[in-house]
């Protein structure tokens, strides 16, 4: 393979079309202000680089990116990849990773307000992530160990699953399908709202009105805390430990919990005879 090494580049597509190259100790930045850097590449390695430059990495088939850098001004770093894998790097930069197929995301740091849309045969473990629209439109998503910030994550996702992770998100798992989540907290408001097959597994819940308007919805040895207004019209089977806060109008299905501090059913929403409700600590 080609070997690049602790060269600097800012010129306009600075490296375009390279084949079969290791770029190490590298840096794209400079007066030029060139964007495109490594646009169209195949069979890259790129170690130990800086990225300060827009739209880098744009169209790239079987790359490698290790103990690198894309800072907060290296905008749109890769769209339309294939077959990417990150390692042990720090991506700072607004909407990184759209459109790609085949990605790996291991050991990572990630601050970007809009990161990873509209991807395929996703792979993220052991990563933090602080941002406001992560995975929107992602399919066949696998997470494990996520340390995750975000506002409006996991919208319109399909065929995902994630465990041992811990989630601080609000609006989460809006419109999903397919998604199971195992052995991690979700902290935040709004959960799940209008999800379709949604299952949760020994998972704790944090956060006012959680869980409305589902489809299947399924929760197996979850905890739920300040958890009001849960489970509003939808098709729901849950099984909690502890105590929730409230539950609203399900549709149907049955919600067996410890104890439940308001159980609000309105007749003329709902039909109360299509939810069982169990409370152990009223059958004692």
């Amino acid at each position: 393979m080609q070997k690049i090494t602790d060269l600097q580049f800012d010129e306009e597509r600075a490296l375009y079309g390279l084949r079969n190259a290791e770029i190490t100790h590298c840096t794209f930045a400079g007066p030029a202000d060139g964007e495109s850097a490594l646009k169209e590449c195949e069979n890259i390695v790129v170690t130990d680089s800086l990225f300060h430059l827009r739209y880098p990495l744009w169209h790239v088939h079987h790359g490698k990116i290790r103990n690198s850098m894309m800072s907060d001004t290296c905008r749109a770093a890769l769209w339309y990849d294939t077959d990417i894998t990150i390692e042990n790097s720090k991506l700072y930069g607004i909407k990184a990773l759209r459109e790609c197929l085949d990605i790996h995301l291991t050991g990572s740091d990630v601050i970007s307000p809009e990161f990873l849309w509209r991807c395929q045969d996703v792979t993220v473990r052991n990563t933090t992530m602080q941002s406001e629209y992560p995975f929107f439109e992602c399919r066949d998503v696998k997470i494990s160990q996520l340390t995750m910030k975000g506002k409006y994550s996991f919208q319109y996702v399909e065929n995902m699953t994630i465990e041992h992770s811990d989630l601080d998100t609000k609006d989460a798992f809006w419109h999903s399908r397919n998604v199971t989540v195992t052995d991690s907290v979700i902290r935040g408001e709004y959960l799940g709202w209008y999800s379709e097959n949604l299952k949760l597994v020994r998972c704790k819940i944090i956060g006012t009105q959680p869980l409305c308007y589902c489809k299947n919805l399924i929760l197996e040895n979850c905890t739920m805390e300040d958890t009001d207004l849960s489970f509003e019209r939808s098709e729901v089977r849950a099984v909690v430990h502890g105590t929730i806060m409230g539950v609203k109008n399900p549709l149907s299905g049955i919600i067996i919990a410890d104890d439940i501090g308001e159980i609000l059913l309105e007749e003329e929403y709902i039909d109360p005879s299509l939810t069982e409700i169990k409370i152990k600590s009223k059958l004692k």
